[in-house]
């Protein structure tokens, strides 16, 4: 399909929005974030700043979710030039596949090489706590066993190759770092690492599907980042993702607990400075 759809863009049209950019801005950054719901201070604090509306740029979606600021921040982190999407785009809010992951290679083209992806998540390890930092080691793509893959269409090799190994897909040496900075902040007491799982949204889980996810190997559940994974590491990022736990999955019948996006926001005020002093540090070490 045509890009009028909203399955596939073109290469061109890629570049035409990265070149939009590069004409704008003097910052060539290197690192890319994307924050996640309530973490979009980070951008906040970027010396020297460019900031441009998603409204403003070529083909962007627009974000839509309370928490999302919805712009684009170019700037220097620790001296290092960074990009920072401060808002993301969810399936769920009507948007396909290829649409959420579109700023991903439009990074790519600026010349970007590290992914950094933080999320807001519900915890399903029963040894995790709310407020827990989740180092992101690996993930279950759900939507894609549905079909609903980014990389779905023609494959331009520009990017990447047609059939892309994920088992990969987040850098061991930016997991470690990440290990060695949180350490050094003393910060091991509520960091974790385990195994993301992305359903398309916007319902919470349901007790049996929070069951069955516990049962194939999901430590936390959200409704984003994967997507943009998946085109990350199709075209030769390395990717650094972060998961903070803002909510217990409920798994019980008897709970009276029911998981809810003011919760989910109320968490991330609680934790965001740590895990935004986390990534800053980390980017001085790069």
């Amino acid at each position: 399909m045509t890009s009028t759809g909203e399955c596939s863009y073109t290469f061109e049209e890629y570049e035409e929005t990265a070149n939009w950019l590069l004409e704008r801005t003097e910052h060539r950054p290197k690192i890319a974030i994307i924050c996640g719901s309530g973490l979009g201070g980070l951008a906040d604090q970027l010396a020297e700043r460019s900031v441009f509306p998603y409204t403003e740029i070529p083909r962007f979606p627009q974000s839509t979710v309370e928490g999302h600021d919805g712009q684009l921040v170019f700037g220097k982190l620790n001296g290092k030039s960074c990009v920072c999407m401060q808002g993301r785009f969810h399936m769920y809010e009507g948007y396909s596949a290829a649409k959420v992951t579109y700023p991903v290679r439009v990074f790519r083209l600026l010349g970007v090489e590290i992914l950094i992806v933080t999320n807001a998540a519900g915890g399903l390890n029963p040894t995790f706590n709310v407020g827990d930092i989740m180092l992101i080691k690996d993930h279950i793509n759900m939507p894609g066993f549905a079909g609903m893959n980014p990389l779905c269409g023609q494959n331009d090799e520009r990017f990447g190759l047609r059939f892309q190994c994920m088992s990969n897909a987040y850098d061991q040496d930016l997991l470690s770092l990440a290990q060695k900075t949180a350490q050094a902040h003393g910060y091991t007491a509520f960091l974790q690492k385990g195994v993301y799982c992305m359903l398309a949204g916007p319902t919470y889980e349901t007790v049996a599907e929070g069951r069955l996810l516990q049962t194939l190997g999901a430590d936390a559940v959200g409704m984003s980042t994967v997507p943009e994974v998946v085109v990350a590491h199709h075209c030769g990022l390395r990717i650094l993702g972060f998961s903070l736990i803002t909510n217990k999955v409920v798994t019980d019948y008897e709970s009276r607990k029911h998981a809810n996006h003011k919760e989910v926001l109320e968490t991330t005020q609680t934790r965001s400075q740590d895990l935004q002093e986390l990534v800053r540090s980390m980017l001085a070490k790069m």
